[in-house]
């Protein structure tokens, strides 16, 4: 096989009391992508379609990935990367992360799969890095193994696979506007109250053990975000009046995607996931923000061969 046309799913990182840990994988956006062999050694980025990114393979999140496994397996051959961007960059729902996990995966297709799914990540993040200023896994993870991922460490890399409720569904909105996540980075605080740390720890520790007993209630009552969402939700127009409404049409727990500005809703069914769909879609007809929803199940298989 010299040829592969891949789908690397949009993600969902933080995940409310997640932060920088936990992401889960979309299925109804994503990129598209085609890896071929050829015969000239190296990194080339042919095409890119959608979205206004640098061809230099040094300076694109696909390229700098495939540039990490290629070093490392340093075949005598090279690799043509064809990117289709679905996901608008700066969404926050892991437009960096689909690209850096989509060009990885395709070369390991390609090239036999020398690589688990571990070692793939590890690769991707370098890319990742580029594109957020440091080293993270979260979103890149969830389109690698697909379904919900703990990071449980970066180094060693050691990334953990979380059940998700088979009825479990994500309603997203993306505004259209852009929140770099430097700039999301820099309202952070440096220091926590201990208490709401404390509060924080329990509220994941429950929400991953709603998923592993199926407890919709208990995933409700932890889906909830002390540290990280009183500063960044500021960066967001009209976050809270989304979230209520979310919560008033029947949603489990709302959150800011990623670094935002995109805010996600996990809800108990399709059903529930539209009809929160169409209530934020209300907030947010009436702000002359122009915006886009998605409604998805948890996609469980990740990156795919098309």
């Amino acid at each position: 096989m010299n040829e592969i046309k891949i789908f690397s799913p949009a993600t969902v990182a933080n995940v409310a009391c997640g932060f920088d840990v936990l992401g889960f994988c979309l299925d109804s956006v994503g990129d598209e992508m085609t890896i071929r062999k050829v015969d000239k050694k190296g990194i080339k980025i042919s095409r890119i379609e959608g979205f206004d990114l640098p061809f230099e393979t040094e300076l694109n999140v696909a390229g700098v990935s495939a540039l990490a496994m290629y070093d490392a397996i340093n075949p005598d051959y090279g690799f043509e990367i064809e990117i289709y961007k679905n996901i608008k960059p700066g969404s926050g729902i892991g437009s960096s992360a689909a690209s850096a996990a989509g060009s990885v995966f395709g070369m390991n297709e390609l090239l036999g799969r020398p690589y688990n799914k571990t070692e793939l990540t590890q690769f991707a993040i370098k890319g990742e890095a580029l594109a957020n200023d440091c080293e993270v896994a979260d979103n890149v993870a969830a389109a690698l193994f697909g379904g919900f991922t703990l990071v449980k460490s970066l180094s060693p890399l050691e990334i953990l696979q979380i059940p998700s409720p088979d009825n479990l569904y994500a309603t997203i909105i993306h505004p259209q506007i852009e929140i770099k996540t430097s700039v999301s980075r820099a309202f952070l605080p440096k220091e926590v109250k201990l208490q709401d740390a404390i509060t924080q720890w329990a509220n994941f520790g429950s929400l991953i053990h709603s998923m592993h007993t199926n407890n919709y209630e208990l995933m409700r009552r932890s889906l909830h975000d002390v540290i990280i969402e009183p500063h960044r939700s500021k960066l967001i127009p009209h976050y809270l009046d989304v979230k209520n409404e979310a919560l008033n049409a029947g949603a489990l727990g709302s959150g800011i995607s990623g670094s935002g500005p995109s805010v996600f809703s996990l809800c108990k069914g399709v059903e529930t996931a539209n009809n929160v769909r169409d209530a934020i879609k209300k907030v947010y007809s009436k702000t002359g923000i122009e915006f886009d929803i998605h409604v998805s199940r948890i996609n469980t298989e990740g990156v795919k061969v098309l």
